[in-house]
């Protein structure tokens, strides 16, 4: 079986792609535009392998697209390409409008023609899979609800909303065209290889060069966490095994305060690195609280029961495991982490513009 995988340099695609390299028998090709959080270096560990492919191209690229999907025949296409980031959808929300929500359709159209070239046993079982975000359901602040296939979409950013509107497209392709989609909507992701724009490497990296660690307003928001190599496991799941025109959220069923999530690394760095940068006593006392965001959504939280039942998925790691696991990594992959800091991005929260 062949699959595409748009963003597959980026930090969910990569773990994606490594999933279905080592895994299984499939053959992949990368497509990524390689923008700042779209790094090769994600996948070195599979770049020999014969199975992998890779290809520059922007999903806006219509000509492109035709072309190297025609060349490859995909059997999946998993379309993670896009901006992904809150603060930098608020300072510049072009860009999302242009990657999430026109990319978004362009692929559709290319699929589209493709998948009309196919024979009738191969337009049954292809499968154009679209990879999105919780943050589509908007925020749960002030209930004990949890996000469902069915919750209304109320979008609270401008990247939450190009998602919300990149998911309806998926959805009026298969309902007025046929193509055969699914789409999956996760909660926040943490692991190996996360841009450090994100809370989680961003707190990591800047505790051990004993700089302050920006949390947003009091740190009470709370986010359902998911260790990314579960993700990926799920993704290959409902690429290979649902029924067409299916929706599922992916969730870790871990509710944690954003402040909570910061003091789990500190004192995971005071057992794993107990000797600090010059003047640190402590890791919490770099803790520093910064503006809020715009429109911070306070609560996500997901009902992944829908995906277990069908599946049979459910996550392998908890949040301490995943953490654990996660901060060693960050600890052991110093040069991949210095590559990162060697570029344009100087790890910092943006809050309000």
């Amino acid at each position: 079986m062949k699959v595409i995988v748009t963003g597959g340099a980026g930090f969910i695609g990569s773990a994606v792609v490594r999933h279905i390299i080592n895994q299984t028998e499939n053959e992949v090709l990368v497509i990524d535009k390689l923008t700042y959080a779209g790094n090769l270096e994600s996948l070195d560990e599979i770049s020999k392998n014969e199975r992998f492919h890779f290809k520059q191209i922007d999903i806006c690229d219509r000509k492109s697209l035709d072309s190297i999907i025609t060349d490859f025949r995909p059997d999946i296409i998993m379309h993670l390409a896009a901006e992904s980031h809150v603060d930098r959808s608020i300072d510049n929300p072009s860009k999302f409008i242009e990657t999430n929500i026109i990319g978004t359709y362009t692929l559709l159209e290319a699929s589209l023609a493709y998948w009309k070239t196919l024979e009738a046993t191969k337009q049954s079982t292809f499968r154009f899979h679209h990879i999105s975000t919780d943050e589509v359901y908007g925020d749960l602040h002030g209930t004990n609800d949890l996000f469902t296939e069915k919750t209304p979409y109320s979008p609270s950013s401008p990247y939450s909303a190009s998602k919300a509107s990149s998911d309806h497209l998926v959805r009026a392709w298969h309902r007025t065209f046929g193509l055969p989609t699914v789409i999956t909507n996760c909660s926040n992701n943490y692991g190996p290889y996360h841009f450090p724009e994100k809370l989680i490497p961003l707190m990591i990296l800047n505790a051990l060069e004993g700089k302050p660690l920006p949390v947003y307003g009091n740190g009470q928001q709370i986010r359902d966490w998911l260790y990314v190599e579960d993700h990926a496991r799920a993704l290959y799941l409902v690429a290979t095994k649902a029924k067409v025109g299916e929706t599922y959220n992916i969730g870790g069923h871990n509710e944690q305060k954003n402040i909570d999530v910061v003091n789990i690394i500190c004192e995971l760095l005071e057992e794993l690195v107990p000797n600090k940068p010059d003047g640190v006593k402590c890791y919490k006392d770099l803790i520093t609280y910064v503006t809020d965001r715009p429109g911070h959504d306070q609560r996500y939280a997901i009902d992944a029961s829908k995906i277990y039942q069908d599946l049979g998925w459910k996550p392998q790691e908890t949040f301490q495991t995943g953490m654990r696991k996660t901060v060693e990594w960050y600890l052991k992959n110093k040069q991949w982490c210095d590559h990162i800091k060697d570029g344009s991005y100087a790890r910092s929260r943006q809050g309000i513009i």
